[in-house]
């Protein structure tokens, strides 16, 4: 998208303080905070350790599934219920993730 408009705003110094912090915590420029904000959008922060090691987790479920399917593939069947019961978890494990980290919060903006 092109942006041909410029809009130049006054801050007070903590306002300004306030704008940068937040822009730095959701890894946005403060330009693009504003632009989400003013869609209705409120912006995770960056995500903690806690996402990173569920990564992980994510990783290993995939490995897994990964090992069933090789394994599958050179005996000429299949372990149903391992791969059920590893299908279950990364199901499981998408919702958590999806409900914990990406989800965005309600906007309480009257406004909108």
């Amino acid at each position: 998208m092109k942006r041909t408009i410029k809009k130049q705003f006054w801050f007070s110094r903590g306002e300004a303080q306030d704008l940068q912090k937040k822009a730095k915590k959701t890894c946005l420029s403060e330009a693009a905070l504003v632009r989400l904000l003013l869609r209705g959008y409120e912006p995770k922060e960056k995500p903690d350790d806690r996402f990173y090691d569920a990564m992980r987790e994510f990783s290993a479920i995939g490995n897994n599934i990964h090992q069933i399917s090789v394994k599958a593939n050179a005996l000429g069947f299949i372990d149903t219920q391992k791969l059920n019961s590893e299908l279950d978890r990364l199901h499981k494990f998408q919702a958590d993730m999806e409900r914990q980290f990406l989800r965005p919060g309600e906007s309480n903006l009257k406004w909108q």
